[in-house]
């Protein structure tokens, strides 16, 4: 089961929101989706951010990933301000520190769900990325459909060459958002099973984006976005 992490308080946290706002501007008025967002993450943490449709939780991840500019305040990911990154860098840290998880698969439709897995490490240079990629689906329970590719692979299945592809190369931070959003219910159990299970073991800190309370539950922490505003459930109580 979970267990409540311990936290060094001399690092530098993973995640770093300071007053973070985003807005959309209309034709004759302006959306504020994220009103002075502030958040702070250590290593290891599993985090569900909840929400109605249209609230601001999609939007987070992106603006978290560096894919969004924000309107306001600060994002600092590893102690690096999201701001200070040209392109190219951001890139970087995208390669290096992040695993995204996307509702849709995102799958290279021309690319096996091997050759899917090594994306992230052949654009990293890995030597060795065959292997690693290897061995990740076989954690994931698809080692026998490695040389499929995606349109002949179940939902369930695409969704675990997915999360393979977002672990593999052990990001410091992995995004996931609404991962069981596709899914059958019983599918959808399985795959919430292997993402805590390979999160847990590669010590990265997770965001999870749901609008499942039951899926929320098993995070350390739960935050709530309401009229762009972010807001933390008390603690509960968690098994050992």
């Amino acid at each position: 089961m979970t267990s409540t992490p311990t936290h060094d308080t001399d690092s530098n946290p993973i995640v770093d929101l300071r007053k973070l706002s985003f807005s959309y501007e209309m034709q004759e008025s302006r959306l504020d989706v994220l009103v002075d967002v502030d958040l702070t993450l250590q290593q290891g943490e599993s985090v569900a951010i909840l929400g109605p449709s249209g609230s601001g939780k999609t939007s987070l991840l992106l603006l978290l990933a560096g894919l969004e500019q924000p309107t306001g305040g600060a994002i600092l990911l590893d102690d690096k301000d999201l701001a200070s990154l040209d392109s190219d860098a951001l890139a970087d840290l995208r390669r290096d520190s992040l695993g995204i998880v996307f509702q849709s698969f995102h799958l290279v439709p021309s690319l096996t769900a091997l050759g899917n897995v090594m994306l992230p490490l052949e654009i990293a240079g890995r030597d060795n990325a065959r292997k690693v990629a290897l061995e990740m689906l076989e954690r994931v329970g698809l080692a026998e459909r490695a040389g499929h590719y995606p349109p002949q692979l179940s939902g369930g299945e695409q969704q675990r060459v997915a999360i393979a592809r977002a672990l593999v190369h052990k990001p410091h931070l992995l995004l996931a958002d609404e991962p069981t959003g596709n899914l059958d219910a019983k599918t959808g159990e399985r795959i919430i099973e292997l993402l805590f299970g390979l999160n847990r073991e590669s010590g990265s800190t997770m965001i999870l984006v749901t609008h499942d309370e039951s899926i929320a539950a098993q995070c350390q922490r739960v935050f709530r976005l309401h009229q762009g505003k972010l807001v933390e459930d008390a603690p509960h109580a968690i098994s050992a």
